[in-house]
């Protein structure tokens, strides 16, 4: 659950950047945006992996 929680705050702190990205076309707030969406993706993986894991107990 931890690492979930995890991607909830990386989402919301990226809203920010994805706004000045999207809306006021901020170059550096695109690859910030872009890290923040690669460390979602690492961290969904380990979820996936923790609930197959549980699933299997």
């Amino acid at each position: 659950m931890e690492k979930f929680n995890q991607i909830k705050e990386i989402v919301l702190n990226a809203e920010k950047d994805a706004e000045k990205f999207f809306n006021q076309g901020n170059g550096a707030a695109g690859t910030r945006v872009r890290k923040a969406m690669q460390e979602i993706k690492v961290l969904a993986q380990d979820v996936r992996k923790e609930v197959l894991e549980n699933k299997k107990k």
